[in-house]
């Protein structure tokens, strides 16, 4: 709890959700197709909400990172990861790139994104500036990937980094596990969504605000 205080007792927070969209994590999407498990995903349903749902209750702002792929982003480079050349995930517009389980209310914030980082040719850091934020609470899928990369690049750009280890997934434990390892030991720190919640209880001990 001491290191969490560090993280977030007088510092203004953001919680980030990362590419919780049908091609990364409903059954039908591209990834499950490819042939692999995303059976993950909906075990850490339930923490995200409640995460979500205190966020609104204490007035912590939440950003969902949302995934697009076009012509006029996919390069060359990028597309060099798939064999056959073609991008199947997350084309703009389709249903692979809409909001799965969880989806942005009416006062959060979407933020679109062409590469595993946040950070990476958005408008993430301006929206962070404005907001004044310091710390972010970061969520979502695959761990190893877009939420690692966003947490590395958020740290090496000052921001505190607090890893939800139940309210993120990767398609295997293994991946989950080591980089939960590698940014608890360089990139920030890794806790729970109770001890989140928890936080905000004890430093609102009256009734939160409600959102309406």
């Amino acid at each position: 709890m001491e290191k969490l205080k560090q993280n977030l007792e007088q510092k203004n927070a953001a919680v980030i959700v990362v590419d919780m969209q049908n091609d990364y994590c409903h059954p039908d999407g591209a990834i499950a197709k490819s042939g692999i498990d995303v059976s993950a995903v909906n075990k850490i349903i339930p923490r995200l909400r409640s995460l979500l749902d205190a966020a609104k209750a204490y007035s912590v702002p939440i950003i969902f990172l949302q995934t697009n792929h076009e012509k006029s982003t996919d390069s060359e480079v990028w597309l060099s990861r798939f064999p056959d050349g073609v991008n199947p995930i997350c084309h703009t517009g389709s249903w692979g790139a809409e909001f799965y389980e969880v989806a942005p209310q009416h006062d959060d914030i979407i933020v679109k994104k062409h590469r595993y980082s946040g950070f990476v040719h958005t408008r993430l850091e301006s929206v962070l500036q404005t907001l004044k934020i310091e710390t972010l609470i970061i969520t979502g899928v695959s761990t190893n990937l877009c939420v690692e990369s966003t947490a590395r690049q958020g740290f090496m750009l000052d921001y505190r980094i607090v890893l939800m280890s139940d309210a993120c997934a990767a398609f295997s434990q293994e991946e989950h596990d080591m980089s939960l390892k590698t940014v608890d030991t360089y990139f920030g720190m890794v806790t729970d969504t109770e001890q989140v919640v928890s936080f905000w209880r004890l430093q609102a001990p009256h009734s939160p605000q409600l959102i309406t």
